[in-house]
């Protein structure tokens, strides 16, 4: 067995010296514990990675090589544990496998996605994207490591300010993630079916344009190609589950009062209001949770994409 195992690895090292390969380094930023879940496309005839599922505590990262090219999707779930039948199973992004790897269902919604098509065949470039179209359940960020490329994804905790009707709870009561309004309405309008399946006849909800004032780089409905998707020519990614925050000063009545150093206080998405009317609200912490990931994390602001 030891020496098929061996045989097996040294081809797959081969595939990729001949193919070429990228990476993907997964950090968990979040102050609990995060199941990322990894799979290739079924329909792109990919075969799938080594790793597709797998723990990270706070502060915890992992390393994932992908032969290219390669098409799937990255998600985290949440609140995993052991079910009723002694199988594995999650409260947010579950795949249904009964194991702590996935196989060949993607995560129950509500999740935020990361998609990728790396290298692609007819632009040997990588598209990438963080989609809401299955909901939000986690912030997550995703970075690539050129310099010239965009970061894109969501900072800010969603669920605490997602409207009443597509709020995702636990059996206890607790707000665990923001459905699609297309996953918790099922309307054509919403779900860009039947006499909306085209670009011209589906366009931005509210629902949407929630998510889309919160994280304006987001994939936020089924026709978000213009501002939703971003390419960059082959490289590594690296992707953040709830990436640090800004920390935003308060107003003060005394113009004169000193702040104290490093201060601030550290804005707080989900104790804010929950009502769906507060877009205002979450239209100015995304905008500046945006201008803070352009230009203090990663030090420019990437380009509008046309």
């Amino acid at each position: 067995m030891a020496r098929y195992l061996l045989v097996a690895l040294i081809s797959f090292m081969l595939i990729l010296n001949v193919l070429g390969s990228a990476s993907f380094t997964v950090i968990n930023k979040c102050n609990h514990t995060v199941w990322p879940a990894i799979l290739s496309n079924p329909t792109t005839g990919v075969s799938p990675l080594i790793t597709t599922g797998f723990q990270l505590q706070k502060d915890e990262s992992k390393n994932v090589t992908v032969p290219l090219p390669w098409t799937g999707r990255l998600w985290g779930r949440t609140n995993c544990g052991k079910n009723s039948t002694g199988g594995f199973s999650c409260v947010t992004g579950d795949c249904g496998s009964g194991k702590l790897e996935c196989s060949g269902r993607y995560g129950q919604p509500p999740t935020t996605l990361a998609e990728f098509s790396l290298a692609a065949a007819d632009t040997e470039r990588d598209f990438y994207d963080v989609s809401f179209v299955l909901g939000f359940n986690l912030p997550m960020l995703v970075v690539p490591e050129s310099g010239n490329c965009t970061t894109t994804g969501c900072a800010m905790n969603l669920n605490g300010v997602c409207p009443n009707e597509l709020k995702e709870l636990s059996q206890d009561g607790i707000r665990v993630g923001c459905r699609s309004a297309c996953e918790a309405l099922r309307e054509p309008q919403y779900c860009c079916t039947g006499a909306y399946n085209t670009p011209n006849t589906c366009k931005p909800t509210p629902y949407s344009e929630f998510f889309k004032n919160a994280c304006p780089r987001a994939y936020s409905y089924a026709y978000d190609d213009d501002t939703g998707t971003f390419t960059c020519a082959s490289t590594n990614y690296v992707i953040t589950f709830c990436p640090p925050l800004p920390t935003i000063k308060k107003p003060t009545e005394n113009p004169e009062a000193a702040a104290p150093a490093g201060g601030g206080e550290s804005l707080d998405p989900v104790s804010s209001s929950s009502s769906p009317m507060s877009v205002s609200f979450v239209q100015f912490l995304g905008g500046a949770v945006s201008l803070f990931i352009s230009t203090k994390m990663f030090g420019h602001v990437p380009p509008k994409k046309k």
